[in-house]
């Protein structure tokens, strides 16, 4: 199916307000390790992926600014909210997730 160029941006922007949409309100309780252990990404991923994408543009975020978007909120309340302490497995897997998957990432 052909579709032009102003037609996939809208499709993939609404696919992206969908995936933020299900991650913040139908599965908050969904943690940030266990995306991350499983697939390889996850919220503050995505934040740091629309930071770039920002930057990309000439658009400043930083990186508090990036997660607001992508969390709804601001990432301290999303955390006290939302987030459960990892047992020692899920972090030992995570340091692996993230190392194959995230490597260093520098703060902007």
């Amino acid at each position: 199916m052909a579709q032009d160029d102003q037609t996939r941006l809208e499709l993939e922007a609404a696919t992206f307000r969908a995936l933020i949409h299900h991650l913040m309100v139908k599965r908050p309780d969904v943690q940030n390790i266990d995306l991350m252990n499983l697939s390889g990404f996850c919220r503050n991923c995505l934040s740091r992926w629309y930071q770039e994408a920002a930057a990309e543009r000439g658009v400043v975020l930083d990186k508090d600014q990036a997660r607001a978007i992508v969390y709804g909120m601001p990432y301290a309340d999303w955390v006290a909210q939302h987030q459960t302490e990892a047992d020692e497995s899920k972090k030992a897997a995570f340091e692996v997730a993230f190392a194959q998957n995230v490597g260093v990432v520098q703060d902007k």
